[in-house]
């Protein structure tokens, strides 16, 4: 065996996990989200409850422990329940992405952001396997397998806090703002106007009186 064709028992020397056959991958994260959560992720639960058998399904559980899903003895870790959790699944598969795949990311912090060429040139970089190994080819496609489930970019709600600060532009034509803090309040002001009527019987003279009052007060 060449020796830039490292196993997929030896990845743990290219700092890179992968399967060869990275389908297996997509398979397992999606029978994941629908199986019960086990009290450990074993090859008998591979097999029986996510139905995925054989020598090349196997490599399922290093991927994951590698990736956070699992625990070191094959008991699942938080990462994995959340993940099953649909509110914050792309966040946690984005999570095992940075953690399983950290050595690419200390060569380029948007490496999930990267064209498949710059990926490939990355993973080269970080593990000195040739361009054309297989192995390259298997660690693209994990890479991509895994990063179909994620979402990397924050969820704005979950950046808000409820006693933040808000400005909200009022309508052009207006020329002001309305500021709401934290939660939005109702609140309504009011004022009361007292006049004293000249003693005249002249109606012409109230007239112009409130005339003048709703023309700058009330009209406003």
């Amino acid at each position: 065996m060449a020796k830039d064709k490292p196993t997929q028992e030896q990845d743990n020397n290219t700092g890179v996990p992968f399967l060869n056959a990275y389908g297996n991958i997509t398979k397992a994260l999606n029978n994941i989200i629908n199986a019960s959560t086990p009290q450990r992720f074993t090859h008998d639960f591979l097999e029986t409850k996510l139905n995925l058998k054989g020598g090349s399904a196997r490599p399922i559980i290093p991927f994951l422990k590698r990736t956070g899903f699992l625990n070191s003895d094959g008991s699942p870790t938080e990462l994995y329940k959340r993940f099953r959790n649909e509110a914050s699944r792309k966040s946690s598969a984005a999570e095992a992405v940075r953690k399983g795949y950290s050595t690419l990311y200390e060569i380029n912090e948007y490496v999930h952001d990267t064209s498949d060429v710059d990926l490939k040139g990355v993973i080269v970089q970080a593990t000195g396997l040739s361009t054309d190994s297989g192995t390259v080819k298997g660690m693209v496609g994990s890479f991509k397998a895994l990063k179909a489930f994620a979402d990397f970019e924050p969820t704005s709600a979950d950046d808000i806090g409820e006693g933040d600060i808000f400005e909200e532009e009022a309508p052009a034509e207006s020329g002001k703002k309305k500021v709401t803090l934290g939660k939005p309040v109702d609140l309504n002001l009011g004022y009361t106007i007292n006049l004293n009527l000249p003693a005249t019987s002249d109606v012409a003279v109230f007239d112009a009186i409130f005339t003048s009052l709703r023309k700058h007060l009330l009209d406003e």
